[in-house]
């Protein structure tokens, strides 16, 4: 294990939170992510099923865990079912929880093997009345490899057509929503990892450095400080290739007077960080480009004051946006008349500024959540406006990582270098 292990403690108590939201008769069983496979007999690697990491704190493939708080047996209350290793495993595929290891790491008594899962499964099933079973649902989610969960979803209501099924996911999802002091513990550490990969590129970058020897040099530093590499596809964006907003390609040379924008982010102990930075290849942001810096960055002060409990997503976009029509008329990108006149329901400012400006993090980059849901203590957003003129070949984007508090928020990255001014000094030394 790379990242240090999370004390159990966390996932007893997401464990206790998800068992007060079942009804009587209810069992919750969830499944492991597969091994994907490649071609030939390669496979990707492994990234456990963040519902089952939650409650489990168990980071291996081919993991089950069930939940069924109204068993009649103590021991069936919380079974953690694991691959049974041998020493042909662990010779060609490496080390195994042991049950006392999983126990210890999950809070868990009873650990079984997988192979008993099959013969235990029965006696649950003739207890329960209502079985949660997972699946991956996002308001953005495009799913179309069956997973582990949707083959489990269909065995199970074969063999047991007449019980009540039930979706799990709504219930992870409000959970899931508000971290816990461990869970932003963490999330500390992976900003922490990337501000210091953040800092290690404005002493790297150059005209005529590649996009990618740029992000070999964020994967390094994550890996140096025990992060598993990147929270999701690193963008490292130089001229024209900034206003292309999901860019991954990273195959394009640096040009002297060109801006780079930078979006990436550690994952530490299968929490992610979302970062996003933009500077200058030659140190030093031209007179444009600093006009346009300054006003993403007033239009992210602005919105970081806004991410406070009690607000509301939709209201918070309209006057995000709001303050974004400002600061594109001073530009000279829209005309204030047409923006006065303009129809609502298109405002004319998505031309430059056309995704929105905050989601949730935590296990995932775009974390699990009702998006409507208002804002509480304990979420965690980011904040990320940009300004995005192909014309100009210019992209700018900032985001940090932002703490709902009862006192307001707290700004996650806040020590890492985002005036201008402080770019530009760095880049020098």
């Amino acid at each position: 294990m790379r990242y240090a292990l999370l004390a159990p403690e966390l996932f007893i108590e997401n464990r206790r939170r998800f068992r007060e939201l079942l009804p009587p008769a209810s069992l919750a069983i969830f499944q492991a992510n597969d091994v994907m496979p490649t071609n030939a007999d390669g496979t990707m690697a492994f990234r456990q099923n963040n519902d089952l990491f939650y409650l489990s704190g168990v980071d291996q493939e081919e993991s089950i865990l069930v939940l069924f708080p109204d068993a009649r047996l103590a021991h069936h209350r919380e079974i953690l079912f694991l691959k049974e290793t041998s020493e042909h495993i662990l010779i060609w595929e490496g080390y195994k929880l042991t049950k006392d290891e999983a126990r210890a790491n999950s809070g868990i008594p009873t650990i079984m093997w997988l192979d008993s899962f099959k013969s235990v499964l029965p006696a649950l099933m003739n207890e329960a009345e209502n079985v949660y079973l997972n699946s991956n649902e996002h308001i953005r989610a495009v799913v179309e490899v069956e997973t582990r969960d949707a083959r489990f979803i269909k065995a199970i209501q074969r063999q047991y057509p007449l019980h009540t099924y039930r979706r799990a996911a709504p219930l992870l999802h409000s959970l899931r929503a508000i971290k816990s002091p461990e869970e932003i513990r963490v999330m500390r550490q992976a900003c922490d990892i990337t501000g210091k990969a953040f800092r290690r590129l404005l002493g790297f970058v150059r005209p005529g450095v590649w996009e990618f020897e740029i992000e070999a040099e964020i994967v390094h530093e994550f890996m140096r400080n025990r992060s598993r590499g990147p929270a999701y596809g690193s963008i490292v964006a130089s001229g024209k290739n900034a206003c292309v907003l999901h860019y991954t390609t990273n195959d394009n040379q640096c040009q002297e007077g060109d801006v780079i924008l930078l979006d990436f982010g550690a994952e530490y102990a299968n929490y992610a960080a979302d970062l996003s930075r933009s500077i200058p290849v030659s140190g030093k942001f031209n007179p444009r480009q600093l006009q346009v810096y300054d006003a993403v960055l007033g239009v992210m002060n602005f919105a970081k004051t806004l991410l406070v409990p009690g607000g509301e997503i939709e209201a918070y976009h309209q006057a995000v946006g709001e303050r974004m029509e400002q600061e594109l008329i001073k530009l000279d990108l829209l005309n204030a008349s047409d923006v006065k006149n303009q129809n609502p329901a298109a405002p004319l400012y998505k031309k430059y500024f056309m995704h929105g400006t905050s989601h949730y993090l935590g296990l995932d980059v775009h974390d699990v959540g009702y998006k409507y849901r208002t804002f509480e203590a304990g979420m965690v957003y980011t904040c990320e406006p940009g300004i995005y003129i192909p014309e100009e070949g210019l992209g700018i984007r900032l985001e940090n990582d932002i703490l709902l508090t009862a006192n307001g928020n707290e700004d996650l990255m806040r020590d890492i270098p985002l005036q201008a001014e402080d770019i530009e000094a760095l880049m020098k030394k």
